[in-house]
């Protein structure tokens, strides 16, 4: 008997999720029908836009994605908190981000209600959007829609497109959070459509390193790493970015009998592939989360900093 949805997903027990859902046609969601020769790899791009828009409208973290040829994974920080502390104005406006508000609610937002059976009325509807807002069902419903219509009309046929609800796991300590990730980030080298973690193309990782090499340590839509516990800690993922990397290389080099993928051990460690830009700002990530620091840059910028304001030293710079 299927477990229902209000019981996989508690709150009280993790915020932590790891979701799939698949495709249910013969063509499918991404890559080449092998059959019709058809290309669907433009569909791969619609479904990270998709997933990281909806993570600036819902209060629900993406930790990491992986978009495969059938099916894509997601790991997921549900941030009911953050819901919380939204204003009913903040309300409105994410959840008119994607959908139409009625005219009560426009009407609301101009300051034009005239009486308490409406201001009530209004209530409840932002409420109502709020609970939405940290509910996984409800992005994930809204994801697999909006995808399912584009690949319906572009395929000029109707029917499910999406073989049933999605699946989830808790995720119940760090430990799981870790291993589910590395599993998601790793799925296109385990499936051998993609060497090393940097070259494997619509996932959260790559995503990550792309981001490193426009000096941004993390992409928009994602949620950060923060490195571990100490006082004043912000929202986030709690292990170092650097870490992480150098774990999911490592794992990824791992030979499983149910994988046909895995880094070839010829490799060398996945820091010295990366390009100078993406370490030097890797150093500077692993700086901040290591301690707090007045001045943080790189070397140059310190030297520079420090001549500018004419001091005999400054702090992160070595003598």
């Amino acid at each position: 008997m299927t477990t229902p949805r209000s019981q996989l997903i508690a709150l009280d027990v993790t915020p932590y999720y790891h979701c799939v859902s698949r495709c249910v046609r013969r063509s499918f969601l991404c890559g080449e029908d092998a059959v019709s020769g058809r290309s669907y790899e433009h569909r791969r791009d619609w479904l990270e836009k998709r997933i990281l828009k909806l993570a600036d409208i819902y209060c629900i973290d993406i930790c990491a994605y992986a978009v495969m040829s059938n099916h894509y994974h997601l790991v997921v920080h549900i941030n009911r908190p953050k819901a919380e502390s939204l204003t009913d104005d903040e309300v409105i406006e994410r959840w008119g981000m994607e959908h139409q508000l009625p005219p009560l609610i426009q009407r609301y937002v101009k300051r034009q209600l005239i009486c308490k059976a409406e201001y009530k009325c209004c209530e409840q509807v932002i409420a109502s959007w709020r609970d939405r807002l940290s509910c996984l069902s409800w992005m994930m419903k809204e994801l697999n829609f909006k995808i399912a219509l584009q690949a319906n009309q572009e395929d000029d046929c109707t029917g499910h497109f999406w073989e049933g609800r999605f699946k989830s796991q808790a995720l119940l300590d760090e430990k799981a959070v870790l291993a589910a990730m590395t599993y998601v980030d790793l799925n296109p080298v385990r499936a051998k459509i993609a060497q090393t973690p940097e070259t494997s193309e619509y996932t959260s990782l790559k995503k990550r390193l792309d981001s490193l090499e426009a000096d941004q340590p993390t992409p928009h839509g994602l949620y950060p790493f923060i490195g571990y516990e100490r006082l004043n800690q912000p929202d986030g993922i709690p292990f170092r970015l650097m870490d992480y990397i150098e774990w999911v290389d490592l794992a990824g080099r791992q030979i499983r009998e149910d994988k046909r993928g895995f880094i070839d051990e010829r490799q060398p460690e996945i820091l010295t592939r990366l390009s100078l830009n993406q370490t030097d700002c890797l150093k500077l990530i692993n700086d901040m989360e290591r301690r707090r620091r007045i001045w943080v840059g790189s070397a140059e910028s310190l030297e520079s900093t420090k001549t500018e304001l004419n001091k005999s030293r400054i702090d992160g710079l070595k003598i």
